[in-house]
């Protein structure tokens, strides 16, 4: 049986939104930003991020996949639908729901550095270290997570549980079921 144990609030996770949301406004300026939301997962954090940014944005969004049917990764990542905006000579900040074996971003940086990107940054709500297997550098990090399947704020276990305001940790599930 499976039972949702709270991890982080809805109030902690907007505090953390408007703490991130005030590192990218610092960094940029008044610098142009297209603004990338790796989905599905990352959707719920884009919008209520990009709610406080007061710079020009564009927003955009890519489509990979690292997971099989299962909770683990598969470690390969297949691009299903790429951006549509050129991005040549852009800033580029990727929006990740969680940066977990560290694959994904990897790839997604590599794929902006290719396409001429002027820069590319990566804001992950959550960050699971203790599962990476590559170096990647996330820029802007909300919240370092235990070694735990996650669901809700945007985040799913066959598709359920995107809709919660809150993350929680899934009891009985594991990374590796």
């Amino acid at each position: 049986m499976t039972t949702l144990k709270l991890l982080i609030s809805e109030s902690q996770i907007q505090e953390c939104v408007e703490r991130l949301a005030q590192q990218v406004q610092n960094d940029y300026q008044d610098e142009p930003l297209l603004v990338v939301g790796a989905l599905n997962g990352s959707f719920v954090f884009l919008a209520d991020l990009i709610r406080h940014l007061h710079l020009p944005i564009q927003v955009d969004f890519i489509r990979l996949s690292s997971y099989d049917e299962a909770t683990d990764s598969s470690g390969t990542i297949h691009l299903h639908h790429g951006v549509r905006t050129p991005v040549n000579g852009k800033n580029v900040l990727v929006v990740e729901d969680i940066v977990d074996t560290g694959l994904t971003a990897q790839f997604i940086r590599r794929y902006f550095d290719d396409e001429g990107a002027a820069t590319v940054r990566i804001c992950s709500l959550l960050d699971k270290p203790i599962r990476r297997v590559t170096s990647v550098t996330v820029d802007y990090v909300g919240f370092e997570v235990p070694d735990e399947f996650l669901v809700g704020y945007g985040l799913d276990f066959n598709q359920q549980y995107r809709e919660l305001r809150a993350l929680y940790s899934l009891d009985g599930i594991t990374q590796d079921s």
